[in-house]
């Protein structure tokens, strides 16, 4: 999501273009999963309204000045130099000690993939 709205100007995009949006990219290949995948592995407990990455104004999201350092963050390469504020805006979003217990975690995992996959097969049908 914080890459989808970043590419936005000022980071802003009503909900029907997010759908839209999203729906490309569920449908566009194995490519960008695998990114995504790496993307997410870089922040395991990530949720964009809690931690204030994104927020909610006139029917739509925006990507806040927190959410574009994570982004740059999460982007880096591993070799990298990271900036001071993407490392500062990483820390707060290192929460392994107050992870839930694996089994709900896995547990969320498979609705959020469930979720995925019906996601996919609409955007399948609405594009036949």
């Amino acid at each position: 999501m914080l890459k989808i709205l970043v590419s936005y100007p000022d980071g802003f995009a009503v909900i029907a273009d997010l759908k839209r949006d999203m729906a490309i990219l569920a449908t566009s290949g194995r490519d960008w999963a695998e990114r995504t995948k790496r993307l997410a592995a870089c922040v395991p407990t990530l949720d964009i309204f809690s931690q204030g990455l994104v927020e909610r104004r006139n029917g739509g999201w925006r990507i806040t000045e927190k959410g574009r350092a994570l982004l740059e963050f999460m982007e880096a390469k591993p070799g990298e130099m990271r900036t001071e504020s993407a490392a500062a805006a990483a820390e707060p979003f290192d929460t392994a000690s107050a992870s839930p217990p694996l089994a709900a975690r896995r547990s969320v995992r498979s609705q959020r993939l469930q979720r995925r996959r019906a996601a996919r097969v609409r955007a399948r049908a609405k594009a036949s």
